[in-house]
């Protein structure tokens, strides 16, 4: 339900609205009416702007389209957390990290709706769920820095080439899981990846995060003394 102080819907008043399906004026983020239109990620890049287009995907309806530059995302995971199982109505939520600047959409954005979280309101609050405001399709979740999108609205989504591009590296908040992944291969975090412990595929906890955060600092180091062994060496020659 949305806050009780956001404003009425101009599209049921009659009154043209050039806004997007839920209206942001009251959001927490103070910003004005129209300035989501011309920043990342709801902003049009320009055709000549040399947006290199290497995948698109849209909701259900076709209404809201859209367009990535990068060749495969950040990182891809599953997020077993309740928030997401009950949002996303599945078992997991898989999702792949975007740069705000990777997206592009040709087609809908004017037509987004947007759910807080947090607060349960339908205000534009950072971090937040973007959907269609007709099919209702989740598209994205909206975080303050990055995108996490939905993989199975990508077209071509089943092919080898995707489907490898997309692979999901890691698993969160594991000890939530309604479903078991035995043998996939991806880590599995108690809670956030690599902020909390390791799991094995039946929950139980088999490092520590102190421990990794050890073995990553030594490793770390290592690397950092041969790196420098190589440039003394070519120093030398």
């Amino acid at each position: 339900m949305p806050s009780s102080d956001a404003p009425k819907d101009k599209s049921n008043s009659g009154q043209p609205s050039d806004e997007p399906h839920q209206h942001q004026s009251s959001s927490t983020t103070h910003r004005s009416e129209d300035e989501w239109k011309h920043r990342a990620p709801y902003r049009v890049h320009d055709p000549q702007s040399g947006f290199d287009v290497k995948w698109r995907g849209a909701c259900h309806c076709g209404r809201v389209k859209y367009e990535l530059s990068r060749d495969r995302p950040l990182a891809s995971k599953y997020c077993h957390c309740t928030t997401c199982q009950r949002l996303h109505g599945a078992p997991f939520q898989w999702a792949a990290i975007f740069h705000k600047e990777d997206i592009n959409f040709t087609q809908g954005h004017h037509d987004l709706g947007w759910y807080d979280p947090t607060e349960k309101s339908q205000t534009h609050h950072l971090p937040c769920k973007v959907q269609c405001g007709f099919c209702r399709t989740p598209i994205m979740d909206e975080g303050r820095n990055m995108i996490l999108l939905f993989p199975t609205l990508i077209e071509g989504i089943k092919e080898p080439k995707a489907r490898k591009a997309f692979e999901a590296k890691a698993h969160m908040f594991y000890n939530q899981r309604v479903v078991d992944f035995k043998g996939d291969g991806a880590t599995k975090f108690e809670g956030l990846e690599d902020q909390s412990d390791i799991l094995d595929d039946d929950g139980n906890v088999i490092k520590k995060k102190e421990d990794k955060e050890k073995e990553d600092k030594e490793k770390e180091e290592k690397e950092g003394e041969g790196s420098d062994a190589k440039k003394r060496k070519k120093g030398d020659e």
